[in-house]
């Protein structure tokens, strides 16, 4: 049950992130970039808790990837809500 739940919410993040990309296509508001841009690196991250807890279970752990992508995704909302204001 929980690895289609973590492909849920990868699936989820994606439509997150295009949807917001097709709105900083029509309003050119860089909030909405940095945020699909975060969306992105969530669905990346759950795509590697899918693959670290379900396909390679003892082999190998994908934790600091999975952390990294998810730091990176913060950092870019976190980045683009600072420099919301002047743009």
């Amino acid at each position: 049950m929980g690895e289609a739940v973590y492909l849920l919410c990868a699936l989820t993040s994606l439509a997150c992130a295009a949807l917001l990309l097709s709105n900083y296509r029509r309003d050119r508001i860089w909030l909405t970039l940095w945020t699909s841009v975060c969306f992105v690196a969530l669905a990346v991250n759950n795509v590697l808790l899918f693959i670290d807890l379900v396909l390679t279970v003892d082999t190998f752990s994908l934790s600091l990837w999975r952390n990294s992508v998810g730091l990176a995704g913060v950092v870019a909302l976190l980045y683009g809500m600072i420099n919301a204001e002047h743009s």
